[in-house]
This record gives structure tokens, C-alpha cells and sequence, in this order.
């Protein structure tokens, strides 16, 4: 044997030295490779039941937003009934004197504009003098007269908004340019 070689008893000490490094780090990468499997499967768990919620949201949302469509004038039904029935009970009277007819009208006028203030339809009518604005209101004609140009002359027709929101415009005349 030449000075400087292991001896074979030193070789397969060496070798199995290495056998035992490497079962070693087998036993290491098996371990860690079970962790992470568990791991894996821990959060495809997550992200199934994740996935179901967010289904079952959805679904809940879709519900939700169908019901909405479907009752969303039941509250607005519902206040214009008292106006139906006033309206319902002066027809009954047949021999109603044009003082009841009008008194029994305005009453139901009122009845009718309560309910429509409650669910937030607000009348547009402008007052003479008022700066004319195209986002409430609409000129039909624009007439000469003594007061600053594009104002309001008079109001044709009442407009509505609803919840801020135009419903109709007011028909109005504005004044000319001088």
C-alpha cells in the first residue's frame, strides 16, 4: 500500500460514514417532504372552503339583489294605497256638490304628494327669475321679456327628481338674450 492511501477499512469506514450522511438527509428530505405534503393538503382544504364561501356569498348576493328588484316599489305601493282609496271613495258619493268634488280633490292632491315625498320624489317647479338649469329643467321656448336672460319666465309643466335624480324635467320658458 502506498503511503498516503486509506486502508480499506478506512474506505468503507469512509463509506459507510457517507451512506449513514446521506440516509440521513434522505430521512431529513423525507420528513420535510411529508410536512409540505401536509401542508399542501391543508391548503387545498383552505381553498376549497374558501371557494364554497365565495360561492355561497355570491348566491346570497344574487338573492338578495332579486328579492330587491322584486319588492323594490312594494314601499311605494304602498303609500299611494290610502290615495287609491280616497280617490276610490269620493266616486262613491253620487250626489256630491262641486265644493266636495274640489275639497275632496285637494285632500287627495295632498294625500298624494305626502306619499310621494316619502319615498323621496321631490317636485321641480321654479320660480320666476330663477337661473335657468338644464339638468332639471327644459326650455320649450325662449320668449323676450324684463328680466336677466336665460331665467326662468314660467314653469308649462312641474318636474320630479327622485333621490336627486331627475325623473322629469320641468317644462319651462326662458328668457332671450337682450
Amino acid at each position: 500500500m502506498l503511503q498516503g492511501e486509506p486502508s480499506p477499512e478506512e474506505l468503507e469506514a469512509a463509506h459507510a460514514a457517507n451512506e449513514a450522511e446521506a440516509l440521513d438527509a434522505l430521512a431529513v428530505a423525507q420528513g420535510e417532504l411529508a410536512a409540505l405534503q401536509t401542508k399542501n393538503a391543508e391548503l387545498a382544504d383552505q381553498y376549497l372552503r374558501a371557494q364554497a364561501d365565495v360561492q355561497n356569498a355570491r348566491r346570497r348576493a344574487d338573492d338578495e339583489i332579486t328579492k330587491a328588484r322584486k319588492f323594490a316599489v312594494e314601499a311605494f305601493a304602498e303609500s299611494l294605497l290610502p290615495v287609491t282609496d280616497s280617490l276610490e271613495a269620493g266616486l262613491a258619493i253620487k250626489d256630491a256638490t262641486p265644493e266636495q268634488i274640489r275639497e275632496g280633490a285637494e285632500a287627495t292632491l295632498r294625500q298624494l304628494k305626502s306619499a310621494l315625498e316619502r319615498n323621496k320624489v321631490i317636485e321641480v317647479a321654479p320660480a320666476p327669475g330663477t337661473k335657468f338649469d338644464p339638468h332639471q329643467h327644459q326650455a320649450i321656448s325662449v320668449v323676450p321679456a324684463d328680466q336677466e336672460p336665460n331665467t326662468v319666465v314660467s314653469v308649462l309643466q312641474k318636474g320630479y327628481t327622485i333621490n336627486e335624480r331627475v325623473l322629469r324635467p320641468a317644462l319651462v320658458t326662458v328668457s332671450a338674450p337682450k
